[in-house]
């Protein structure tokens, strides 16, 4: 064997862990609302940001445009968002929630606060773990690079 030890590498639990956090909230609200994990994204990254284009979408939550796109359609077919075309570049489409929609992520915020509160109780220490993610979010670009 060549002494590495994929269960041990940080990178590999992060993603692990990363997929059963986002795993455990979508249980949720698939089951109340019966949105995919790029719906909830798109809806949560909407109600934070108001008006904004796929791209931005695709940018900000890490997920391909075609599965913006696709998430998109289904929410504005289950009329949770409109989509218009953006004023400044006809070429981007602009999303925003409806009132149907503000109202599914009134719903889901507080129970969203209570799962992370869940998560953050089995850390101690909780405050500097949010400081040390914050940090390594906030790095520029690909690590070791």
């Amino acid at each position: 064997m060549s002494g590495f030890n994929l269960e041990e590498f940080l990178p590999y639990q992060l993603a692990v862990l990363a997929d059963r956090v986002s795993q455990g909230f979508a249980a949720l609200y698939r089951q109340k609302y019966g949105l995919s994990v790029a719906e909830w994204r798109v809806v949560a990254h909407l109600g934070q940001a108001g008006t904004v284009s796929v791209r931005e979408i695709h940018q900000r939550a890490m997920l391909e445009k075609s599965k913006v796109s696709r998430a998109a359609s289904k929410l504005e077919r289950n009329g949770y968002i409109t989509k218009s075309a953006n004023p400044a570049d006809g070429r981007l489409v602009s999303l925003s929630l409806t009132d149907k929609g503000h109202a599914m992520l009134a719903d889901l915020a507080p129970q969203a606060r209570a799962y992370e509160r869940r998560i953050l109780s089995e850390l101690d220490g909780s405050a500097e773990f949010r400081a040390s993610v914050k940090r390594l979010l906030d790095l520029e670009g690909p690590f070791g690079q």
